[in-house]
């Protein structure tokens, strides 16, 4: 029974970092934990309940760039009508309108993060957790991040 209690554990605790994105109508992309590493390496800090935080990973506009969004030279027009989901494996889901996630629009720099003051996000919170790094509470910092919606209104 001890062994394969351990196994259980071994497994349990060895998440796997991984997200599904989706750009509109096109197949999803699954980014794991090698797809993110080739993406560029920002640091947010979070106020979590009074306490600064650090974090690191990606940002959410690279993902959506590397998952097939094309942000072009900035958002125009109906595309500023659009917006992302991020759902946690516990339900959780937060909407960001686009525009929040345009280097050309603002300096927000949401982080994909996979890694809390230098170590790996513990399995309450990861072991992917989207930062929101302005807001003033964590509201809008997913934990479990599990699936990443791009959705572009058609109206």
């Amino acid at each position: 029974m001890r062994p394969i209690l351990i196994c259980l554990l071994l497994v349990c605790g060895q998440a796997v970092s991984q997200v599904l994105v989706r750009v509109n109508d096109a197949k999803p992309v699954t980014f794991d934990a090698n797809g993110l590493a080739q993406l560029a390496r920002h640091t947010a800090l979070l106020n979590d309940h009074g306490k600064q935080v650090n974090y690191e990973g990606v940002l959410l506009h690279d993902v959506l760039v590397r998952g097939g969004f094309d942000f072009g030279n900035g958002l125009r027009g109906k595309q500023l009508a659009s917006y992302v989901i991020a759902i946690g494996s516990d339900g959780y889901q937060v909407i960001y309108a686009l525009a929040d996630l345009d280097p050309s629009i603002t300096d927000a720099g949401i982080v994909l993060a996979d890694k809390r003051d230098g170590k790996p996000l513990e399995p309450n919170e990861g072991p992917l957790r989207i930062i929101v790094p302005q807001d003033k509470k964590p509201a809008r910092s997913v934990r479990m991040l599990k699936e990443i919606d791009l959705v572009e209104l058609s109206k």
